[in-house]
């Protein structure tokens, strides 16, 4: 049964993405999702672990590209797609909003994660799962997601 970590919105803000990490840790989160607005200084506080990152409005993406290089981490650009234990997964930042209801809604994924509004939120449209873990940075409720990929039920995890 696999745990995934569903983070975005850290901005580079270290002290809480560094307690977020150790939290999913502790809860056994196997992979981590970065949905965007990641802030070039956190990537190195994901070291040894399995994570994916897309690029937010904010992050420069050639930068980013150069420094997401550790094995055991993927950058995606501005959409990922993973299919874990069978579960089509898509993860994309949110600002553009035309390919998040598009993503959403054509019925091709069993669990689509975003990020940019920096609320967390989770609900159903038709047979999948919408996840938004809310923020880490700029918030006045920073938090992340754990979600059971088998049962995709999701844990909020407030700071």
């Amino acid at each position: 049964m696999m745990k995934i970590g569903v983070i975005s919105d850290t901005h580079g803000e270290a002290g809480l993405t560094e307690q977020a990490i150790h939290t999913l840790d502790r809860l056994d989160a196997q992979l981590i999702l970065h949905c965007g607005d990641i802030g070039l200084d956190v990537v190195p506080l994901f070291h040894g672990r399995s994570v994916h990152f897309v690029s937010g409005n904010i992050d420069d993406t050639a930068r980013l590209r150069e420094t997401i290089t550790e094995p055991g981490h993927t950058f995606h650009e501005s959409f990922g797609d993973l299919t874990i234990e069978g579960r089509r997964v898509a993860f994309l930042h949110g600002d553009d909003v035309k390919l998040l209801h598009h993503t959403i809604h054509d019925g091709h994924w069993d669990l689509v994660c975003h990020g940019h509004t920096h609320a967390f939120s989770t609900c159903h449209e038709g047979r999948t799962l919408v996840l938004n873990p809310g923020a880490l940075s700029r918030t006045h409720d920073p938090s992340v997601a754990l979600v059971d990929v088998a049962s995709l039920d999701v844990t909020k995890i407030s700071f």
